[in-house]
């Protein structure tokens, strides 16, 4: 139930979605949709809890002088970037300010240096994105975007900023060409990865496409420049529409390294932060010659092979062994291989034993996913508080940390300093999605005991 509420509200922050952040009369938090800090609003509350309220803005008294006019016209229907009323900058500093807040309010660590947070383009740098595919009777017509904001709905949109321009304006005709297909209402979600040399999309299909079906496709292709690969159940069904399709590709040009992937495999949204992250991680790592590294949730490679080209010797690890026999075709490819090595194993389930079967290595890179890499901080506190948990094991002097989810990131921290001997000697934002709440982020240890 809405409920409007006269009463003027003085927002004071913004939490990790977005939300502005105030309290009313009553002392209760109130999360609001729309707010920035600084600004006196007025709300209509939709959510009540015994703590808490949230609510969306509905009038201002005074607004914040990092407001600003969002620059897609699909703003405020569509469900993502919903921080585009933000001054840019601004939502950097509020990134910066909610890593460092999480670190000391839920792991009581501080870094001992600010970096200068990572930025890049905040408009056109999604280079991958599920787009869904919806027919609508009622209004005659596909659509083909994102979800409406808290909503099973698919925008109604023909063009998006964030995404690369040669792909918001393949909406509309996506749209046209869905529409004349024979299984229009078939077809749920089209998945885009854009390489350096040439863009893929992936056709969701819950029947067998016709043969008339297939030529669309292939005309379209050979109009916009695009390739097709097809998914007729989950994600291991997906293969090209033609035989012989091409990889994807995108370059680290600072290290001489071309990465190949397939639409599905994990590549970063943003190449341009991608790029810059790798160049930093890998100064902040500072791999000497004689070095050996484990990189941790190495992917395709994306970090193991630039540590490669600086240490005498790196170890990526994954959980998965097809992706590690993908990390050993790119370390193939750019005549890595000899430095290069992969081993698949369950990252969220390595032990003290495990780490000193695996050896010393002198540096480690840990780049987990959202669930963090808690298994790994406490096999490090394990050794560090009994050292027979590993005989002979001796834990790297540095670990650089890249992390997709501050909250996980602090519980970790605080495993590393509070009780594996680790220093936090640096850290700093990331901005791998402009105009969204997501905090990506880079953090430096150094073993101090």
């Amino acid at each position: 139930m809405v409920t409007e509420n006269t009463e003027w509200l003085s927002v004071e922050s913004l939490d990790l979605e977005g939300q502005g952040v105030a309290h009313n009369a009553e002392g209760k938090v109130v999360f609001i949709e729309g707010a920035l800090p600084g600004e006196q609003v007025q709300v209509n509350v939709f959510r009540r809890k015994n703590n808490w309220e949230q609510a969306t803005l509905v009038a201002l008294r005074r607004e914040s002088p990092q407001r600003v006019v969002p620059q897609c016209r699909h703003f405020g229907t569509c469900g993502g970037c919903k921080m585009q009323h933000f001054q840019a900058g601004s939502q950097l500093a509020t990134k910066q300010r909610a890593l460092e807040d999480g670190l000391w309010h839920l792991a009581k660590v501080k870094a001992e240096q600010l970096l200068r947070p990572i930025e890049g383009p905040a408009w056109g740098y999604r280079y991958r994105a599920r787009l869904s595919v919806r027919y609508v009777v009622k209004k005659g017509k596909v659509l083909v975007g994102f979800h409406e904001r808290k909503s099973s709905y698919v925008a109604d949109m023909d063009s998006c900023e964030v995404l690369p321009r040669h792909l918001s304006d393949l909406l509309a005709p996506l749209a046209t060409l869905i529409e004349g297909m024979d299984q229009r209402d078939r077809l749920p979600q089209i998945e885009v990865a854009v390489g350096d040399d040439s863009t893929a999309l992936v056709l969701r299909h819950l029947q067998a496409l016709t043969e008339a079906d297939l030529q669309r496709l292939r005309d379209f292709a050979a109009l916009h420049q695009v390739q097709w690969w097809l998914q007729p159940q989950g994600p291991a069904t997906v293969h090209p529409l033609d035989p012989a399709m091409p990889d994807l590709s995108y370059r680290l040009p600072e290290f001489g390294i071309t990465m190949r992937f397939k639409p599905t495999d994990f590549t970063q949204v943003n190449h341009q932060i991608n790029r810059a992250l790798v160049a930093r991680a890998l100064r902040l790592l500072d791999a000497r010659s004689g070095e050996r590294v484990i990189d941790w949730f190495c992917g395709l490679g994306n970090f193991t092979l630039p540590i490669a080209t600086r240490a005498r010797e790196v170890l990526g690890i994954e959980g998965s062994e097809s992706l590690v026999e993908r990390s050993r075709e790119n370390a193939a490819f750019n005549e890595l291989a000899a430095k290069a090595h992969f081993k698949a194993s369950n990252l969220f389930e390595i032990d003290a034993r495990a780490l000193a079967d695996l050896g010393y290595a002198d540096k480690w890179l840990v780049d987990p996913p959202r669930e963090g890499a808690f298994a790994l901080a406490k096999a490090l506190a394990d050794v560090a508080s009994d050292a027979s948990a590993a005989p002979g094991f001796v834990l790297p002097k540095r670990i650089v940390y890249v992390s997709c989810n501050p909250a996980t990131l602090a519980r970790d921290a605080g495993l590393l300093v509070h009780q594996a001997g680790y220093a936090l000697s640096a850290t700093s934002a990331v901005n791998m999605f402009p105009h969204t709440a997501h905090v990506e982020s880079i953090a430096v240890f150094d073993r101090t005991s």
